[in-house]
């Protein structure tokens, strides 16, 4: 089957949790019936990823497939762009440490 008689969608990856399996968010607008007024929706899809390459946040373009598991008839074609998450710990941002309460005495 070529891909361009396929359905095809691009969203946001915003589940990683799964092995083999990652959640991906659509975003859609659709008119309302009687306002006209642009509503956004947003749709989930579970998405296969053979290898595990999808991160949190990285845009990408999935296609429909048979149904692999209960919930699955996604798959992975390819990811778009890669999401950045910078590496920051607590003592470079000068975040002052959480100590505990001292005990009270009666």
């Amino acid at each position: 089957m070529t891909t361009s008689t396929q359905k095809s969608r691009t969203g946001q990856v915003t589940s990683v949790k799964m092995q083999k399996t990652v959640i991906v968010s659509v975003v859609w607008r659709q008119r309302h019936p009687l306002y006209g007024k642009a509503v956004r929706r947003i749709s989930k899809f579970y998405a296969h990823d053979e290898e595990g390459q999808c991160k949190l946040g990285d845009t990408v373009r999935i296609v429909g497939t048979r149904p692999l598991s209960k919930l699955k008839r996604w798959r992975i074609v390819e990811i778009i762009q890669r999401h950045e998450v910078p590496e920051v710990k607590p003592s470079e941002i000068d975040v002052p440490s959480i100590e505990p309460p001292a005990p009270v005495q009666a």
